[in-house]
């Protein structure tokens, strides 16, 4: 006789979805990550910051990672038992990856997003995403501080 184990329950939740490359598919973006992240129980706290952070990466992706008639990626991840929320959008254009804002992009016309970014999140960064194309990540503990 062959008893089921038990199983753990899931401490990771994921949500995965492509979005066309445009004002209208960030929106979309930022509208489904919330829905997730209430969904899942997150605080109020930790779903505004992450809305904020999906919505600048978004608007990133349909703005400068645009390439026509190429979608972009959400892909959010909660592992509950790390305490971690992770945020990745991907975009289809490749080349040069964003990099880590300065001081002196709060003053300049582009680039303020990412310093938003850097300010709400707790760690983020960028991968290349071959064969073109790059993946901006960021999480935002879901955990007391």
């Amino acid at each position: 006789m062959n008893a089921p184990l038990p199983q753990a329950p899931s401490s990771v939740a994921t949500f995965a979805q492509l979005l066309s490359s445009t004002r209208r598919g960030a929106r979309l973006a930022r509208l489904l990550a919330t829905t997730h992240f209430r969904a899942w129980g997150l605080s109020p706290d930790v779903t505004e910051r992450a809305e904020q952070i999906v919505a600048e990466l978004a608007a990133n992706a349909a703005l400068h990672g645009r390439v026509q008639g190429r979608d972009f990626r959400l892909a959010l991840t909660l592992d509950t038992a790390t305490g971690v929320l992770r945020i990745a959008v991907t975009d289809a254009k490749g080349g040069q990856l964003p990099v880590a804002p300065t001081d002196s992009a709060a003053d300049s016309e582009s680039g303020r997003g990412l310093l938003m970014v850097d300010a709400l999140a707790d760690h983020w960064g960028t991968e290349s995403h071959p064969p073109g194309g790059k993946t901006v990540w960021a999480e935002v503990s879901h955990r007391s501080r």
